[in-house]
């Protein structure tokens, strides 16, 4: 299995916000609907395609937790061309100040962990540089009077 481990990012949200609105593929539906190709979410599960693959997603109930501070949001592939899993790590530093990491492991061989592992890479630090951006945003706009 190969792992990459995101950039840090900061959210100025409360971890507990973020958990809630990330363990649940629904939540995603208003952001992603129109941007990927053929998604489908309830709260559990998720399907889209990417460049013609059908991706299968399913939340791990078992291994997500919260528990005092400390979030983890687990997503394991299913019937996916590659087997794959990926957490999303939230530590609550502040009221409202929260560390954010993205972790993907992934099989790959040695030949396709050459070709793609720089893209993984860019990808996992790019996924959660978005997450905390759209956290940012989102509660920057809430706090504006209107």
């Amino acid at each position: 299995m190969a792992k990459y481990e995101s950039k840090q990012q900061t959210a100025y949200a409360p971890a507990a916000a973020m958990y809630a609105a990330l363990s649940k593929f629904s939540n995603l539906t208003p952001m992603l609907a129109d941007k990927v190709e053929g998604w489908e979410a309830d709260d559990d599960t998720c399907s889209f395609k990417v460049q013609g693959m059908a991706v299968r997603l399913r939340m791990d109930r078992e291994s997500s937790k919260a528990e005092g501070g400390n979030y983890v949001v687990k997503v394991v592939s299913e019937d996916s061309p590659m087997a794959f899993a990926f957490w999303l790590q939230m530590k609550e530093v502040g009221a409202m100040e929260t560390r954010l990491r993205v972790v993907v492991e992934i099989e790959l061989n040695m030949m396709m962990k050459m070709m793609i592992g720089s893209k993984l890479q860019d990808g996992v630090d790019k996924i959660a540089e978005q997450i905390a951006t759209g956290f940012n945003t989102g509660m920057a706009q809430m706090q504006q009077p209107s």
